[in-house]
C-alpha cells in the first residue's frame, strides 16, 4: 500500500478515535474540572458531544471546500498540527470553558475526515472509488474500536494521558504526512473558493441541483440516523436487556467495530464485483432490515454476541453511496461533496442521540405501558425501509451509478 494512503487512513482513525479516546475518562475529568457530581458530569458530557457535533456540521463544508481551492495537502498538514495542539489544550485544562473550546476546536479540525474522502478520490481510478471509500471507512471502524480500548487503558494512568497519547500521535501523522504526501489538487481541477458554497446549507443546495444527488443526500442522512443506534443506546441496551457489565458491552462494540473493518476494507470489493455499486447498497439496507428486527427482539446475551459482528455485514451502504455520488460531481467538487456529506453525518449526530435514547426512555421506564428495551432498533428498521424506498424510487434523470 502507498504511504500516501497510508497517511490517509490513519488521518481518518485518528478523527474516528476523537471521540471514543475521552469517553472513558470524560466522567472523572468533567468531575475533576467541576467539582460537580455524576450527574452533573453527564450533562455537561451531553453538551460537549453536541457541540462537537455542530462544529464538524458547519466547518464539513468549509474544510471539503478550501481543500478544493488551496489543495488537500495543506489542509490536511495544518488541521493535524491544530489538533495535536488542542490535544494538549485539553491535556492541561483546569476548568470545563478550557475543555469546551477544546471540543469546539476538535469538532473543526476532525471535519477533515471530507478532505481525507476527497484525496482518495483524487487518487482512485473511477471504477475502483467504492472499494478505496471502503478502506476510508475501515480505517474509522478500527479508530472506533482503538479508541475506546486506548482511553481505558491509559486512563488508568491518570484523566489527562489519553489526551496526551493522541496529541503525540497527531503530532507524527503529521510529520509522515509532511514526508509522503503529494499533492493531488491541480490547476485542472482548482476552483476557486466561495463563502456562499462554503457553508453546510450553500453546499447541499449546489450539489442537491444535480440530478438524482438530493436524493442520495436523504438516503444518506437516513442511514445515518438509523445507524448511530449502536453508539447512542447499545451500551445501556446492553444493561437493560441482558444484564451486561462494562467489560461485555466494551467487547461487543469492539467485536462490531473489527468487523465493520473487514467489511468496508476486504469484503466490500468482492460485493462491489458481483452487485455493483447500486446494487451494493440495495444489499446494505436490506441485510439492515433484518439485522435490526433481529436485535429489536433478541433476549439472549450469547446470541446477542454473535449477532453483533454479523450485524457489521450490512455496512456496505456508505462507501458504495459516496462512490455513486462522487462519480456524480466530477473532479473538481471532490472536496465539496465530501464536505456536505460530513455535515450531514454531523447532524445525523446530533439528532440521533436525542431521538434513540428518548425512546429508549420510554420504553424502559418504571412506569412504561410497555417494556421494550429493543425499541430504538425498530426507529432504525423503520428509518431502513424508508431509505430503502427513497433509493428505489424512479430517477427523474439518469445518475451514474
Amino acid at each position: 500500500m502507498r504511504l500516501p494512503v497510508v497517511f490517509i487512513l490513519i488521518t481518518v482513525m485518528i478523527d474516528a478515535m476523537g471521540v471514543g479516546l475521552i469517553i472513558p475518562v470524560m466522567p472523572d475529568l468533567i468531575r475533576e474540572v467541576t467539582g460537580g457530581d455524576l450527574a452533573n458530569a453527564a450533562l455537561w458530557g451531553g453538551v460537549l458531544t453536541t457541540v462537537f457535533a455542530i462544529m464538524q456540521f458547519l466547518f464539513g463544508p468549509v474544510i471539503g471546500n478550501l481543500s478544493d481551492r488551496f489543495g488537500r495537502r495543506p489542509v490536511l498538514l495544518i488541521s493535524l498540527v491544530v489538533m495535536a495542539a488542542d490535544y494538549v489544550v485539553m491535556a492541561v485544562a483546569g476548568s470545563i470553558w478550557l475543555l469546551l473550546l477544546g471540543r469546539i476546536i476538535g469538532g473543526i479540525t476532525s471535519a477533515t475526515q471530507a478532505t481525507a474522502s476527497a484525496y482518495m478520490a483524487d487518487i482512485s481510478d473511477p471504477g475502483k472509488k467504492a472499494q478505496n471509500f471502503g478502506l476510508v471507512g475501515a480505517a474509522f471502524g478500527l479508530g472506533f474500536v482503538i479508541g475506546p480500548l486506548m482511553g481505558g487503558l491509559l486512563g488508568e494512568w491518570g484523566t489527562r494521558a489519553p489526551f496526551l497519547a493522541a496529541a503525540a500521535l497527531a503530532g507524527a501523522n503529521a510529520v509522515l504526512g509532511y514526508v509522503v504526501l503529494r499533492e493531488t489538487v491541480t490547476d485542472a481541477i482548482r476552483r476557486p473558493f466561495e463563502w456562499r458554497r462554503a457553508n453546510p446549507f450553500g453546499a447541499f443546495k449546489a450539489l442537491g441541483e444535480l440530478p438524482g444527488l438530493g436524493r442520495l443526500f436523504a438516503v444518506f442522512f437516513l442511514y445515518q440516523v438509523a445507524f448511530f443506534v449502536y453508539p447512542a443506546v447499545w451500551a445501556y441496551f446492553g444493561q437493560a436487556r441482558f444484564g451486561w457489565n462494562a467489560g461485555m458491552i466494551g467487547l461487543s462494540l469492539g467485536l462490531f467495530g473489527i468487523m465493520m473493518a473487514v467489511v468496508q476494507g476486504g469484503l466490500i470489493r468482492l460485493i462491489l464485483v458481483r452487485l455493483g455499486k447500486r446494487g451494493t447498497v440495495i444489499y446494505g439496507l436490506v441485510f439492515d432490515v433484518f439485522a435490526f428486527a433481529a436485535l429489536a427482539f433478541v433476549t439472549s446475551g450469547t446470541i446477542a454476541l454473535i449477532l453483533t459482528p454479523l450485524a457489521a455485514l450490512g455496512a456496505v451502504i456508505t462507501p458504495a453511496l459516496q462512490g455513486i455520488m462522487s462519480e456524480t460531481v466530477g473532479d473538481k467538487r471532490q472536496g465539496e461533496l465530501q464536505g456536505a456529506l460530513t455535515s450531514v453525518g454531523a447532524i445525523a449526530m446530533i439528532i440521533a442521540p436525542l431521538v434513540m435514547t428518548g425512546v429508549f426512555a420510554h420504553y424502559t421506564r418504571v412506569d412504561t405501558g410497555v417494556y421494550f428495551p429493543g425499541a430504538p432498533f425498530l426507529l432504525s428498521l423503520a428509518l431502513i425501509v424508508v431509505a430503502l424506498v427513497v433509493f428505489l424510487a424512479p430517477r427523474r434523470s439518469p445518475v451514474a451509478a
